[in-house]
């Protein structure tokens, strides 16, 4: 893949993330995925493969009323591709011993993308 052509699908798969399109989600990504998210020094959040990945966004998506990344840099490596992004959700649960229901959070952050056969298959958030 080029590098025009790994960036379009990431672009691809945030925009389906910031709809809340699942499937269209699901579709760039391998059978082989493996995620995890850092909050600070903590891993919040881990999935290996097609079916947790599944659960997990699908879990994901059901905290927020609204939710948008915003891309606000892009550096390519031979075997990632880092996109700098902007975070904002509004909240439609509260959360145990934090924000509430109607909340917006917002962070800074980073993704870790790997790509194989045109398809996420490594994907590390960092907030």
């Amino acid at each position: 893949m080029t590098t025009d052509d790994r960036v379009t699908v990431i672009e691809a798969f945030i925009e389906a993330y910031n709809r809340f399109d699942l499937e269209a989600m699901l579709a760039l990504v391998h059978p082989d995925i493996v995620f995890a998210n850092h909050s600070g020094n903590e891993v919040t959040a881990e999935a290996r493969g097609l079916a947790q990945f599944r659960e997990l966004a699908e879990r994901a998506a059901s905290i927020f009323r609204a939710r948008r990344q915003t891309i606000t840099d892009v550096t390519c490596a031979e075997a990632l591709v880092t996109v700098t992004i902007d975070y904002e959700g509004t909240l439609a649960v509260d959360l145990p011993g934090g924000p509430r229901a109607g909340d917006t959070l917002a962070l800074k952050g980073r993704s870790e993308y790997a790509l194989k056969d045109g398809k996420i298959v490594g994907l590390v958030d960092y907030s």
